[in-house]
């Protein structure tokens, strides 16, 4: 009876940790991103974040002012990324690049401003589609992807 008590208790507490693991759930555009809220930024690629479920490209955008503004712009996933022809040759830091897309909904800029990237253009004038299809954001034609 000890042996199973001990294996009950264990996989009591199994189950009690794994609920209390923060977890990184995945979100319809529309939860965190707003469609009136376009976004068109420019600037040099600080940090590129290869994770599931969303990859996100870090820049500094220039203000017309003059002043400079740390961005965060989630992108599909990487695969996603990676089909569409965007890599981790085509993200290196210092990189100039044009992102568009939409704004978060809380429009916090602490310590970064977020926002979802629609469409990416590299130096070279090549624009990919960096979202991903299916989550809500509009369908304005960007994605080739999109079926009209």
């Amino acid at each position: 009876m000890k042996i199973t008590t001990l294996l009950a208790a264990t996989a009591v507490a199994g189950a009690m940790l794994a609920a209390a693991a923060p977890a990184s759930a995945h979100h319809a555009f529309s939860a965190e991103f707003d469609a009136n809220l376009p976004i068109a930024l420019r600037g040099p690629i600080t940090r590129v974040e290869w994770i599931n479920p969303h990859s996100w490209i870090h820049l500094n955008h220039t203000n017309e002012d003059g002043t400079t503004q740390a961005w965060m712009v989630e992108g599909g996933t990487p695969n996603t990324l990676l089909r569409r022809g965007i890599n981790r040759d085509s993200l290196q830091l210092g990189t100039e690049i044009v992102v568009t897309g939409y704004q978060s909904k809380d429009r916090l800029c602490e310590p970064s401003c977020r926002g979802n990237g629609r469409d990416i253009t590299f130096p070279d004038g090549r624009k990919l589609f960096m979202g991903s299809s299916g989550t809500g954001a509009p369908n304005d034609g960007s994605d080739p992807d999109e079926r009209r």
